[in-house]
């Protein structure tokens, strides 16, 4: 272990004691019911027993649907929900006003009333003329804000010349080895006036590097790019697997980002802590949170260790959830992240800053859900998805489109995504009240529900030392790894239904015409690669390394301006990740059974 996870376990023993104390008064303060009269609390409990019998009796001539009721998390739902059930919620310690503390009900005070969230298609695919084409098409359209997806060897740091780039160039997203790709990638894209969304975690710095050299050449300081790098390598290591370095390598890098970003770059989110990923994999929604939120604290005592104050840092930290197809579920649960990361912030690091409290979050609709049989229906699951985030307060959203679970989304199907979210905006009128939901009793004992159960994993990690070492012994990944299991088993069973899948098939042939990445991508890109290679000043690239190399051996020195030279010099992204590679090399994850 090194210093940096002795520091992170130190603060996972700070917090072992807080979390038996909130539990501890939040099940004394269940004891009152402030907003509820005790005697109408009698009548209605009277009146429920009598109305259960009936119910049964009704159950009896017209059985239940199936065995049991319960959301993707295990949480037995009731056939009914009455002020018994959230007797003892306090409105102002519970739920508050929007923009206020605790945020249940929303992280501003006037939310979609006036501004909506952001339109963020994930874009990205071929070469950077194609995703200069399509980001563009999108903006044409309506769309708010960029959100770059890249293909699977820039994910890792490969060049597009690596032999374990065959067959995988520019399939997933678009392929970046050098500055020259991005400087194609935002041709005619002002970085001044657009926000820039950047899915990417292990090369996350080297590519923010990338953004900052070519706004340069567009006269554009660094201070004004407004936009964020996921950067979040924890839920790379517990579930989507594409990381590079060791842990301790990748939190070292991480934390000189946050430092360099919270000194330079004011409108820029370094870091979206990610639960998407952690969903995909097979996460239910109380795991996604509760993982999720751990991996932001954990982030937070990065920080914290490394000298900055947490109001420093803190207030432009953004979240990644994910809204899949139990509605209610998703709901509470984007208001039960919102009131933990309150609490916590406030009550635990000592945050002032409501900046800080506030969790903002972007919301994707669930890529797990898309089935390529029928995929049309799929468009009716991505809405569902993602009225179920706007009604949660989402901040920015990106809707999957229907042809996903083929390949990359053609045009016809960005542009029908992108026309729901538009849809849902102007002509469903659940933007004009704030947190509709709110008050319902069941949305508010799903929301306390999922605080508890949330509280519960938070306490088990801790006694571990902490998240990352959670994940070194597999405890996470093991865990989501059994609930991805048994969703398997109860599709397969047919107790879970997916239409056109286990219910209600049809025969289909070839439903969509799709898109395919052709192979020539790998070419184009090798070849400019080539080019690059040829016309730039090797001797500058080989000093800038060097250098890098030394900021990387060197602990106390923030990596980030050497990472930026190194890109000036028109280094590929291979080279600057193998520079850190040989420092700090590389990690396998134990083996989980």
């Amino acid at each position: 272990m090194g210093r940096i996870s002795d520091q992170l376990s130190g603060w996972s023993s700070k917090r072992l004691g807080y979390w038996k104390d909130l539990r501890s008064r939040r099940e004394e303060r269940k004891t009152r019911s402030p907003l509820f009269n005790e005697e109408a609390l009698r009548r209605i409990e009277v009146l429920q027993r009598d109305w259960y019998e009936r119910y049964r009796e009704a159950v009896k001539v017209a059985p239940e649907r199936k065995s049991s009721f319960k959301t993707t998390s295990g949480i037995e739902i009731r056939p009914l929900y009455t002020p018994l059930n959230v007797s003892w919620l306090d409105y102002e310690a519970d739920l508050g006003f929007p923009g206020d503390y605790p945020f249940t009900r929303g992280v501003y005070t006037s939310m979609y009333r006036s501004k909506l969230w952001t339109m963020r298609q994930f874009a990205g695919f071929g070469t950077p003329e194609d995703t200069n084409r399509r980001f563009k098409f999108l903006l044409e359209h309506g769309e708010t804000g960029l959100s770059l997806a890249f293909d699977m060897p820039t994910l890792y740091g490969y060049d597009p010349d690596n032999p374990r780039s065959e067959g995988e160039v520019g399939k997933c997203g678009v392929s970046v080895a050098t500055v020259r790709d991005m400087e194609i990638i935002f041709d005619g894209i002002p970085l001044d006036k657009v926000s820039v969304s950047m899915t990417i975690n292990a090369p996350a710095a080297v590519l923010l590097a990338m953004l900052i050299v070519v706004a340069e050449k567009q006269g554009v300081p660094m201070s004004a790019l407004s936009g964020t790098t996921q950067t979040d390598i924890l839920k790379e290591f517990i579930a989507q697997k594409e990381w590079a370095f060791t842990p301790e390598g990748h939190l070292r890098i991480i934390r000189d980002m946050m430092e360099f970003c919270t000194r330079n770059m004011p409108r820029w989110h370094y870091i979206s802590i990610s639960g998407y990923h952690i969903r995909e994999a097979g996460a239910s929604a109380v795991q996604e949170l509760a993982f999720t939120l751990m991996d932001g604290f954990t982030y937070v005592d990065l920080g914290i260790s490394s000298g900055m104050k947490v109001d420093e840092f803190a207030p432009r930290f953004s979240f990644f959830f994910n809204s899949t197809m139990n509605f209610f579920e998703e709901i509470a649960k984007f208001r039960a992240a919102r009131k933990i990361w309150a609490t916590v912030m406030r009550e635990f690091y000592g945050a002032r800053n409501p900046r800080s409290m506030t969790l903002r979050f972007h919301t994707q609709t669930s890529g797990a859900s898309l089935t390529w049989q029928q995929p049309l229906n799929n468009i009716i699951r991505t809405t569902i998805e993602a009225l179920a985030a706007v009604l949660g307060g989402t901040q920015s959203l990106h809707t999957n489109s229907y042809d996903e679970a083929w390949a990359l989304p053609t045009e016809e199907a960005v542009l029908v995504a992108l026309r729901t979210q538009q849809i849902i905006a102007e002509e469903t009128d659940v933007p004009d009240t704030i947190d509709p939901l709110a008050g319902s009793y069941f949305v508010e004992w799903l929301t306390d529900q999922m605080f508890e159960k949330a509280l519960e994993y938070f306490h088990k990690i801790d006694e571990m030392g902490g998240m990352l070492r959670a994940i070194e012994s597999g405890y996470v990944q093991r865990e989501i790894h059994e609930t991805a299991y048994r969703t398997q088993l109860a599709v397969e069973s047919g107790e879970t239904v997916i239409v056109g899948v286990n219910k209600y098939v049809i025969p289909e042939e070839r439903p969509i015409n799709y898109l395919r990445i052709d192979e020539s991508v790998a070419a184009k890109q090798i070849e400019r690669l080539n080019e690059v290679k040829r016309t730039r000043d090797n001797e500058r690239v080989r000093r800038a390394l060097d250098q890098l190399r030394w900021a990387f051996e060197h602990e106390e020195v923030n990596v980030m301006p050497y990472i930026i030279e190194a890109v000036r010099s028109y280094a590929t992204l291979e080279e600057i990740m193998n520079v850190g590679r040989e420092v700090y090399g590389t990690w396998k994850e134990p083996q989980i059974i």
